[in-house]
């Protein structure tokens, strides 16, 4: 285990242990000073975890640009962030994880990709996908600078396709009370909004969802209520090339992106794959995020079948970045080719 990922996981396990903890003594009325006292003990530890994480932390290149037809392509990375195998996946078990994580050289704590995706469109850019800002810890949040990269403003961006509006898609569209793309438009179905952004859907979920309702309210709310926010026909071109399909399951209103251009096609799937080396031998196997796991199983398995049968790009925002590869089927099952390091912008 890297000392990065000991980090997270042991990050992770203090804060939940501390809020479980102050929600039980709070529950209890424990004491004031008690309550402070353990509030300033946690936050120590956070702090101090933090600070010596940062040193870890490597600065990478963060894009990558290929053509698809007449249009250009740049994968840009949000960064990347350990997560652990064996408490999200689910219709699987421990044993089948740890064996093909380890066909993959990987351990059950895999390193997952945040990526974004920048197409220039009809003289416009358009990207999918925003990354999460500051939610999930400092090796996220750094969509900004992979634009910054490549000679791109937030102020500059025309357009942002949303494939579903959990916040690792969502968080980076607000840097506190900022709009991080004041000139955009956001374009998502309406069945996510109406699931993720209404007042009667937030109050019949469940409380394991309710953080996610407010963070969508924080991150995608200004833009709905600053009329930013658009909706669309499915199977109707948005933008040249740029066409949404339904693909619900994940969450409601979850959208596949699809361009296509002088007979080449490239899906931008967004959260259709989380583990690589476990999803894409066993497309059954789900995820605790999933809002419908059956539907989300089976979303992956003809997107799968079809990628693989017609050989067309796929681009996923948890795949290792720069997440664009190919599908070849084998047995039950799928292998992933990485699209080839070009400088020529062709890939293969």
């Amino acid at each position: 285990m890297s000392l990065w990922t000991a980090y997270l996981y042991l990050h992770t396990y203090v804060r939940n242990f501390a809020e479980n903890y102050i929600m039980h003594i709070t529950n209890k009325r424990a004491s004031f000073p008690t309550t402070i006292a353990l509030g300033i003990l946690f936050l120590s530890a956070l702090t101090t975890l933090d600070v010596s994480a940062q040193h870890t932390m490597l600065d990478q290149p963060g894009y990558y640009r290929m053509k698809v037809g007449d249009y250009e392509v740049t994968a840009l990375s949000d960064g990347t962030v350990p997560i652990q195998l064996h408490e999200l996946l689910t219709n699987t078990d421990h044993a089948t994880i740890d064996r093909l994580s380890a066909l993959n050289f990987q351990t059950a704590v895999e390193e997952a990709s945040v990526n974004a995706y920048l197409v220039k469109t009809g003289g416009k850019l358009v990207l999918i996908d925003a990354g999460a800002a500051e939610l999930y810890g400092p090796t996220l949040g750094h969509l900004p600078e992979s634009l910054q990269k490549i000679g791109v403003s937030p102020e500059q961006i025309d357009a942002v396709l949303i494939t579903h509006i959990h916040t690792d898609h969502t968080g980076g569209l607000m840097q506190g009370n900022k709009m991080v793309f004041p000139n955009a438009t956001i374009y998502i179905s309406k069945p996510e909004t109406d699931f993720w952004l209404t007042a009667e859907s937030r109050a019949k979920a469940p409380e394991k969802l309710q953080r996610w309702f407010q963070e969508a309210a924080d991150k995608v709310g200004p833009y709905l209520a600053a009329g930013k926010v658009k909706h669309f026909d499915y199977g109707k071109e948005l933008f040249p090339g740029i066409t949404p399909i339904a693909t619900p399951g994940h969450t409601p209103g979850h959208t596949f992106y699809a361009l296509e251009s002088k007979g080449q096609r490239m899906l931008f799937v967004g959260d259709i794959i989380h583990a690589a080396a476990v999803q894409f031998p066993q497309p059954a196997v789900t995820i605790v995020f999933d809002i419908d796991s059956k539907a989300a199983a089976a979303q992956r398995i003809k997107a799968f079948k079809e990628a693989a049968a017609k050989g067309y790009w796929l681009a996923a925002d948890h795949v290792s970045f720069p997440g664009i590869g190919h599908l070849r089927a084998q047995g039950n099952g799928y292998i992933w080719i990485p699209v080839k390091y070009s400088t020529s912008g062709l890939g293969q």
